[in-house]
């Protein structure tokens, strides 16, 4: 029992060897639910593969929805085409797309072409989709009858299928006419209380709410929010309005959720997807010094101020104390701007075209906040050093530097959007970049012009 709660993989790995699949299956069910994850990240890759070939279809599929989708597509990537195909045929079309996604498009197709043919080709047009719109995130799986049905025919089919409709996410059928269009929506309560004779388009909600396959996933968002407690799912219709898919609340959710994980990830340096420490040393290596390089530059550029006015600093050498904190909170301040913008910009709020309103929206705050900040740490140094043309010199600096700050951190955003850029990528080193050189500029210049008076006893 120690070997499960304390280092699982252990064990794991040795009932892999054995290739016993019932004892592997065993061990699986017996480790925390909350550790099956771990376990298996800790595995070598070939082992990882190992396990998947060994389990069941029905078994691997459960792991591989336990796991990150980059994780379980390394490890399908890695086993046998038909393998890995009668895998995915047991997860949703949702979940296949999202691991086939992961993977390059030659052994996507290599499983593609093993996969049950309907399957492989809900797959393929998901695959289609980018992954932030409807048609990326709905679900293939639906319940839709013809209109001439009546409520016996399709209580009869659910009967008939139920062992292939228990995994759906059921929480309405649909009324589909010539060419697979929409025209209406039952609700299975409906349904079920109805005479069997019944024509289904009697019972069916008429004109129903739908969502274009292209919406982005601003507009899902907005639209389960404004029905919090009216709608689970949401058909999802093409230009023709035929039906294609449904769309249901947690996809949106977690679509949501993860995009915001990601937009912290790139802010953060961390580019190229997801990054997992159970990845190769030198693919993480690579993807993060990219990002350092470019900041290690940057940053010898904000240096070159100091270089400059080095005679300065070694006679006021108080200065330095304040050039950190100068530069620091005119970042954090410049950062509640970027936030700010890319959360406006993801709503819809405002526009790339709009930067003259978001340039004065931002400096009046960065006006408030900087003066307030400059006066404060104006008064932390005249009490210190008790040299008042100090307090001066870094109260200044520190609230133009704010209202720098802001209007750089409001802007660049909508700059870089208009750019077809990505802002959560780069917005970041643009505004330490900006506000390190302001900051330190600043700061120096005045102080040396006001060197005299700084330095006199």
């Amino acid at each position: 029992m120690a070997s499960i709660i304390d280092r699982p993989w252990e064990e794991l790995a040795r009932l892999i060897g054995t290739k016993d699949r019932q004892a592997v299956e065993s061990y699986l069910g017996a480790i925390p639910a909350s550790e099956v994850a771990r376990a298996v990240s800790r595995l070598e890759p070939e082992v990882q593969s190992q396990l998947l070939a060994t389990l069941g279809p029905q078994t691997a599929a459960d792991l591989v929805h336990a796991i990150p989708d980059v994780q379980a597509a390394g490890m399908i990537g890695r086993i046998a085409p038909g393998k890995a195909a009668a895998i995915l045929d047991t997860l949703q079309s949702a979940g296949r797309a999202d691991i086939l996604g992961e993977l390059d498009d030659t052994s996507a197709e290599a499983i593609l072409s093993e996969m049950v043919p309907h399957f492989a080709q809900g797959a393929r047009t998901l695959r289609e989709y980018p992954t932030d719109v409807a048609g990326g995130l709905m679900l293939a799986e639906y319940l839709a009858y013809p209109r001439d049905h009546t409520v016996g025919d399709v209580v009869d089919d659910l009967r008939q299928h139920a062992d292939e409709y228990r995994d759906y996410q059921v929480q309405y059928a649909y009324v589909i006419g010539e060419g697979g269009v929409l025209i209406g929506v039952l609700r299975l309560r409906d349904l079920l209380l109805a005479a069997k004779r019944r024509p289904i388009e009697e019972l069916m909600i008429s004109a129903p709410v739908t969502v274009p396959d292209n919406a982005p996933l601003e507009d899902l968002i907005d639209l389960f929010d404004s029905h919090r407690f009216r709608f689970l799912a949401v058909p999802v219709v093409d230009e023709h309005h035929s039906l294609v898919g449904v769309i249901v609340r947690n996809r949106v959710e977690a679509a949501a959720g993860e995009r915001g994980i990601s937009d912290y990830r790139k802010s953060q340096g961390i580019i190229g997807g997801e990054e997992l420490r159970t990845m190769p040393l030198l693919l993480r290596a690579r993807r993060r010094l990219s990002w350092l390089s470019i900041n290690i530059l940057l940053n010898i550029c904000a240096a070159s101020v100091i270089a400059l006015h080095q005679d300065t600093l070694s006679a006021v050498i108080a200065l330095a104390v304040f050039l950190p904190i100068i530069s620091d909170m005119s970042g954090c301040s410049g950062n509640q701007a970027v936030a700010v913008s890319m959360r406006e910009l993801a709503l819809g709020l405002v526009t790339p075209r709009e930067l003259a309103r978001v340039l004065w929206k931002e400096a009046a705050i960065g006006i408030l906040n900087g003066t307030a900040l400059g006066l404060l740490i104006a008064a932390v140094a005249w009490i210190w050093k008790g040299n008042g043309y100090l307090g001066l010199v870094v109260g200044s600096a520190m609230a133009v530097n704010t209202v720098i700050a802001v209007s750089v951190g409001g802007t660049v955003p909508l700059v870089l959007r208009r750019l077809r850029l990505d802002p959560a990528l780069a917005s970041g080193p643009i505004l330490t970049t900006v506000t390190d050189f302001s900051g330190f500029l600043l700061i120096l210049t005045l102080a040396s012009a006001l060197l005299p008076q700084l330095t006199a006893k």
